[in-house]
């Protein structure tokens, strides 16, 4: 091809669709350092603030996805799409992608839609085991579908259908730090026992309620812990500390940048079942005690959880019953060394390293085709 291709990638809103996303960037400018991209997510969200860090260009759209306990913010999504709509035409005008890539999250769909309607050839993303309504509309003019999970014709036309698994973050994959230097960092013992809890960028109530409703027990084991509450509960989680006072074996913070030593560090970890999150699990074969969330569409996560606990490759505590079950399941697990090692061989089992150059390979090859 004379000129570099063009290609825009849309998606967003949680850590989970733009951490993917930038990896699938990331390849294509590998494959073709000349190319072209654009990011197109929704506004206010943290994509805005995460793809310009990584060097990529990213426009909003005024979208907004649906509230499921205040129904009366959603008396403007109407509005929001149509403006949305009108403005990712104009996105589309003006930039003159060949391609364009969605990952999932709000803006994805009206860039998507738009881009199918008027012959622009569109690949489709899905991270979970459970395909999204938006999805599923989107593959009626999707000419590929990247899935991660096996018997996902019965959402999509098996045709279109590639498994690549889903992309992570570079750095995870290329880390040569020792599980030592990881716990010095965030000033814990490499001697102890080390138990990650991540509830994703903007927290997870039920896994934080936990962890503050149990501190004192925490502080009494012999076991360390890392806590990313989430920038929602972190004033909170203070709060509950400063009253519990000093935890030397719990390290607290509202957002985990040092992701590569947080999981060197870690010998178990609790967590959401998102799906971007289980495939870092995967490929880095942690031992995983996931907490699905009951507050996402088509309960998608419950899906993503047992796919893994199906195989024996993950534990699972339903959110109604984490509060009981969750503190004491963990600290059991922490000392059950067959466990752990038979929970790290079979989740290894799901990983997928290469799922990022896997998707900017076919996405180039959208772009080849065309032209032929």
């Amino acid at each position: 091809m004379e000129r570099p291709i063009r290609v825009i990638i849309s998606g967003g809103g949680t850590g989970g669709h733009i951490f993917p996303a930038i990896s699938i960037a990331n390849a294509i400018k590998e494959l073709q350092p000349d190319a072209q991209l654009l990011f197109v997510g929704a506004e206010g969200r943290m994509e805005m603030q995460r793809v310009p860090d990584a060097g990529y260009e990213i426009i909003g759209l005024p979208i907004a996805g649906f509230d499921r306990k205040n129904l009366l913010k959603n008396i403007s999504i109407p509005v929001k799409l149509f403006r949305s709509q009108l403005k990712a035409h104009r996105i589309i005008k003006q930039f003159r992608p060949d391609v364009a890539v969605g990952v999932g999250g709000y803006a994805s769909g009206p860039l998507l839609k738009t881009a199918g309607m008027i012959g622009i050839p569109t690949l489709i993303q899905e991270q979970n085991s459970y395909a999204g309504i938006t999805n599923k509309l989107l593959a009626k003019h999707a000419k590929k579908i990247c899935v991660a999970y096996d018997n996902m014709e019965k959402f999509f036309p098996g045709d279109k259908i590639i498994m690549t698994g889903n992309p992570v973050r570079q750095d995870l994959v290329n880390s040569q730090i020792t599980r030592e230097d990881a716990l010095l960092r965030f000033n814990l013992e490499p001697t102890k026992k080390t138990i990650l809890i991540l509830g994703g960028s903007l927290g997870a109530r039920t896994i934080n309620r936990c962890i503050m409703t149990n501190l004192e027990v925490i502080k009494q084991s012999d076991v360390q812990f890392i806590w990313q509450t989430g920038k929602f509960y972190y004033e909170q989680a203070m709060e509950a500390m400063k009253a519990a006072g000093k935890i030397p074996n719990l390290h607290t913070t509202d957002f985990i940048k040092d992701m590569v030593s947080a999981y060197a560090g870690a010998d178990l970890v609790i967590s959401r079942a998102g799906a971007g999150s289980i495939s870092e699990f995967c490929l880095l074969h942690k031992p995983v005690i996931l907490v699905p969330s009951p507050n996402v569409a088509e309960d998608h996560q419950t899906q993503n959880a047992l796919a893994l606990v199906n195989k024996q490759a993950a534990l699972y505590i339903k959110d109604a019953e984490a509060i009981e079950k969750l503190i004491p399941t963990t600290l059991e697990t922490i000392y059950n060394e067959t466990l752990l090692k038979e929970l790290s061989d079979n989740i290894a089992r799901f990983a997928q390293p290469n799922s990022a150059n896997i998707i900017a390979k076919e996405v180039i090859r959208l772009v080849e085709t065309q032209i032929i």
